[in-house]
């Protein structure tokens, strides 16, 4: 343990040192300054871009306008900036060889799969953490509506869909030969689960519709139920994709 321990720091320091993590949190704070504001001065843009009877029409923007840009903008954008960012956070090192001494010295394989995944998961539930927040405070002070209610219902499942995602990337990682191939093999898996959300009795199951249904879980809470089932699946695939990254990590040739 003490070794995972001091992998983990090593990932976090090194993904510090190379501002990684640094131009992840300025993205996602930027995603986090825009999302209220985009929501406030959209009538304002429509009436200098068309005409001010055509901003007339707009409805009046509200909460929801600004949870809208936020969901919109982290399941377009964010995610994929995160599968760009760690598309070869195994692969890389492999190819380069910087674990041969580490495993040479006596680290143990399975400790670089487990510290990368407890590094992967601390940055990215750092940067929600922090477009959430500062989507939060100025939604609440540009639209002091109560139109927003389940504010962590609805970002869960965002979450946990995040950490399946990067137990894919993670795997993809391992097993290809560089960050394009794990990459590649990311958004094939991704394509695949949102190909299959296209049949109504999947949905319930399928965790790509943790990405999707944020903004009716938002509104009702109760709507949080029907996706267990998509919630209970993605973390098992987490452990799947973690246990597997190991088990191909220990026959990999570095």
């Amino acid at each position: 343990m003490r070794n995972l321990y001091y992998f983990t720091k090593k990932e976090l320091f090194e993904s510090w040192r190379t501002y990684r993590l640094l131009l992840l949190v300025i993205i996602f704070l930027i995603f986090g300054l825009m999302n209220p504001l985009l929501a406030k001065l959209t009538p304002e843009i429509v009436k200098m871009a068309i005409s001010e009877e055509m901003a007339k029409t707009i409805p009046k923007p509200t909460s929801l306008d600004s949870w809208t840009q936020f969901y919109k903008n982290l399941n377009q954008i964010g995610l994929i900036v995160l599968a760009l960012m760690f598309s070869g956070t195994v692969s890389n090192e492999i190819s380069k060889g910087t674990l041969i001494n580490l495993v040479t010295k006596g680290l143990r394989r399975w400790t670089i799969i487990i510290g990368k995944t407890i590094s992967l998961m601390l940055q990215w539930s750092f940067c929600l953490l922090v477009t959430f927040l500062v989507t939060w405070g100025y939604t609440a002070y540009y639209f002091p509506d109560n139109k927003s209610p389940y504010l962590f219902h609805a970002v869960f499942p965002l979450w946990l869909f995040g950490l399946l995602l990067l137990s894919v990337i993670l795997f993809t990682s391992t097993i290809a030969r560089n960050n394009y191939e794990g990459l590649l093999m990311s958004g094939g898996m991704v394509t695949l689960l949102a190909l299959l959300n296209m049949f109504d009795k999947v949905k319930r199951f399928n965790p790509i519709s943790l990405t999707s249904q944020n903004m009716i879980i938002l509104q009702n809470s109760s709507t949080f139920k029907s996706y267990v089932p998509a919630m209970i699946l993605s973390i098992l695939l987490f452990f799947v994709g973690l246990f597997l990254s190991v088990l191909v990590f220990n026959r990999k040739k570095l």
